[in-house]
């Protein structure tokens, strides 16, 4: 997918570095949204960046890329499949700040992107997200997610709560 502002594509290992500047970047912004706190991330060295990379050419996996026309990385979402019963699974949303909104599309856009990779393996894309995180819940309902009434404690603070979402494609 490709318009005038940006470009989306799958990472590669040799992104590790944009991976790793974007992960920051991502856990700096929202560190509620991450499952992984700003020190745990610092700490991984670069081979844990490369299979980060990697993930965009994954087999059961995919991890995008929106970069915009000068060639700065403005946004990343990602989905892997943890198993066969559970299906394919979102992760690692972020859109830089000035990048965010209706207007530029680009969380639509990519989300539209892992939604065509989900379905090519199951008829639905389910995620978790943090309670607290009012922007992302309505976005994800304008996209068409609900909440399965399923939740789990938040990893980084077991006190609050990741709320289970999921959206089944016709």
């Amino acid at each position: 997918m490709t318009t005038e502002e940006f470009s989306i594509r799958r990472t590669a290992e040799s992104d590790w570095s944009e991976v790793r500047a974007l992960r920051l970047q991502m856990i700096q912004d929202t560190p509620d949204a991450c499952a992984e706190t700003l020190a745990e991330a610092l700490a991984h060295d670069e081979a844990e960046w490369r299979l980060r990379g990697a993930r965009g050419t994954g087999e059961h996996s995919i991890q995008l890329a929106a970069v915009s026309g000068t060639g700065s990385w403005v946004g990343t979402m990602g989905g892997y499949i943890p198993d066969s019963g559970t299906g394919p699974l979102l992760v690692g949303v972020f859109v830089v700040p000035k990048w965010r909104g209706k207007r530029v599309g680009l969380a639509d856009a990519l989300l539209e992107s892992v939604e065509e990779w989900a379905r090519d393996d199951s008829g639905r894309l389910s995620l978790h997200v943090h309670e607290d995180n009012a922007r992302a819940i309505n976005f994800y309902e304008r996209r068409g997610y609900a909440a399965t009434g399923h939740s789990m404690a938040y990893n980084v603070n077991p006190a609050r709560r990741e709320l289970e979402m999921l959206k089944e494609f016709s």
